[in-house]
């Protein structure tokens, strides 16, 4: 059995998979904004689950990772800094870890879903901020594991400014004082779709994906603006840039739990 941990802004998500990749157990915990916190909660749900052996584990954080050391340098949600996340979970839960971003873990689970259909995936997550991953031939691209493309400067209102300042969901309530999941004018989306568009035509143009899958909590609202968003990228498409499918993450909630199976499988299979 194996243990993944979706650490969130807000929530983390403990479960149990088996071998085979099914989740047989989760509970979920607020994710304090002290780690020594976080430490005593998650000590307290190890107690919690049914499984009390495990072979190996892997937490996701939201932020930039010292996989050497198993390390989670800062985050953007969260006021952590130089945690020592590897070590504190091999001593909770007696079994190796691994470390890994969560958008990586996310696109890892995605790309797995997709098959074998597509080599090159994209996945751009969009919630409170907007994150990336690069997933290739099944296996995250290891040239790409900290890129940030929510830190892609446009020009905006006159003024160079972050992709995720503009149209991440923080940037939706900002501008709407609603969330992504209350909002129905349709003009509001076509003017996200709009400023979501702008960073997808450089990530598009960097990366050359084969598809693109679009999670995270605005992801799951791609019915709203998807029409509106591929019309403006394909105005920017040319023989030298073509515009990719777009589908939404098959699994918004727990991919990143796969993404965490996933990567202990690889390990497992690269160890042995």
């Amino acid at each position: 059995m194996y243990v993944a941990i979706d650490v969130g802004g807000t929530k983390t998500l403990i479960s149990v998979v088996d071998a085979d990749g099914a989740i047989t157990e989760s509970q979920k915990i607020k994710t304090p904004k002290k780690y020594e916190e976080f430490i005593v909660e998650l000590a307290s749900t190890v107690d919690n689950l049914s499984t009390d052996s495990f072979s190996a584990g892997c937490i996701a954080l939201p932020g930039k990772i010292d996989r050497e050391n198993g390390i989670g340098i800062s985050f953007g949600n969260l006021p952590w800094e130089d945690v020592h996340a590897q070590a504190d979970c091999e001593r909770l839960f007696h079994c190796p870890f691994l470390v890994e971003n969560d958008a990586n873990l996310a696109g890892l689970g995605e790309a797995t879903a997709l098959g074998d259909a597509y080599k090159k995936v994209l996945y751009i997550t969009v919630s409170t901020g907007i994150g990336s991953a690069l997933v290739i031939n099944g296996a995250l691209d290891p040239t790409t594991l900290d890129a940030e493309a929510g830190q892609i400067l446009l020009e905006h209102n006159g003024e160079l400014q972050r992709w995720e300042k503009i149209a991440s969901g923080s940037a939706i309530v900002a501008k709407y004082g609603k969330r992504a999941s209350d909002l129905e004018d349709p003009q509001a989306w076509y003017a996200i779709a709009h400023n979501l568009a702008t960073g997808f035509i450089t990530v598009i143009a960097t990366y050359t994906p084969d598809i693109i899958v679009i999670g995270g909590g605005v992801g799951t609202h791609l019915d709203k603006f998807k029409d509106r968003l591929v019309e403006l990228l394909t105005i920017y498409e040319n023989p030298l840039l073509t515009i990719p499918p777009i589908v939404q993450a098959q699994h918004p909630e727990e991919a990143v739990i796969h993404g965490c199976y996933q990567l202990i499988k690889q390990w497992h299979e690269t160890a042995h």
